[in-house]
């Protein structure tokens, strides 16, 4: 099997890449490296059935040459992270519309099968116990930056629908809720590398607003099996299912699990969300994935907790490529320029 991965050189990307070639497939990622980055695919630089392009999805004849040399693509690239998607609305707004159309448009053209990654922000500001695929959508104003990221992600949804009720496109849909491994950078939003990495530096933890919201955090190591289970199955066709945790844990309780993970000597620091995010930034309190259909399809079942996938993060930011990377980033003005010099 020839498989394209679409943002491959990212966190959740550069996994699948992994899993795909240890299974026997011949993998071709595509990636511009705008989110992603080319040390996440050390591993597999050099393997024999591992091919790199860097390119943009929102290029139809790059997408094109790629996507007729494989049987199947898992579109992953997108824009990531709330940081991003606040700071940067109109670029996002291109890649996760503009960009998916183009994906699905060569699908159609080549007859390759496609799995698209979504993500649990479509659901907005829905609190219910558990989200079913069926639920809801409650979304604030279009012009506030997070729910236009969601608003995108429900058209790239409804365009994969499109395309398989009226070209017959094979297209099945994943709803990822909060992703997190090794690899993954707090640079953009992402909530455990972010105070992860702040509690090895032994800085404050900040927790936006009074960390009361609670979400269901799901392992990399959890999730890329069953994304490509559910590829990998006829009947998913036309269909989303929710990929996402077991277990429901507050922000205030992930901050001071870390701490407690790490051994750190670090204080929890409350941010208000204008600080963060500037006015009018709104979060949801609660998202809690219901997985039947994800464990009724493929037999999927979230079993790693919030606790090792607290620690695998920690292990892999003190790898000296990840500490690297947040040092440079994120640690202090002095300290930056002297890893600079170095």
């Amino acid at each position: 099997m020839k498989s394209l991965v679409t943002g491959g050189a990212g966190f959740i990307g550069s996994h699948l890449v992994e899993h795909l070639l240890a299974q026997g497939d011949s993998v071709l990622v595509l990636d511009d490296l705008s989110t992603g980055n080319l040390a996440n695919l050390d591993q597999v630089r050099g393997h024999p059935r591992f091919q790199f392009v860097q390119g943009t999805i929102l290029d139809p004849a790059v997408v094109l040459e790629c996507v007729s040399q494989v049987d199947r693509v898992f579109h992953l690239a997108a824009a990531v992270g709330v940081k991003l998607i606040v700071e940067q609305p109109l670029n996002s707004l291109r890649a996760n519309i503009h960009g998916t159309e183009n994906v699905l448009m060569v699908c159609a053209e080549t007859g390759a099968t496609l799995l698209l990654a979504s993500t649990s922000e479509i659901y907005g500001k829905n609190e219910s116990d558990s989200l079913s695929e069926e639920s809801d959508r409650v979304l604030g104003s279009p012009l506030k930056s997070r729910w236009s990221y969601a608003a995108a992600k429900g058209i790239d949804e409804a365009f994969a629908h499109a395309y398989y009720t009226q070209f017959g496109l094979p297209v099945s849909i994943v709803r990822l809720f909060n992703t997190v491994g090794p690899r993954q950078k707090g640079r953009y939003g992402m909530v455990v590398p972010n105070l992860v990495g702040q509690a090895l530096r032994g800085d404050p933890l900040t927790v936006f607003g009074n960390g009361q919201q609670t979400r269901c955090f799901s392992s990399v190591f959890d999730i890329v099996p069953a994304i490509v289970k559910i590829a990998e199955s006829t009947e998913a066709y036309g269909n989303a299912y929710n990929l996402g945790g077991g277990q429901e844990i507050s922000i205030l309780e992930l901050a001071e699990l870390i701490i407690r993970e790490t051994g750190s000597t670090s204080e929890i620091k409350f941010v208000p969300y204008e600080n963060a995010y500037g006015d009018g930034y709104e979060d949801m309190r609660r998202r809690v994935p219901d997985n039947t259909r994800a464990h009724e399809l493929v037999g999927f079942v979230p079993r790693t907790r919030v606790d090792a996938m607290v620690r695998s993060v920690a292990q892999s930011l003190n790898t000296s490529v990840d500490r690297d990377d947040w040092v440079m980033r994120q640690a202090r003005p002095a300290q930056a320029a002297f890893a600079a010099v170095l």
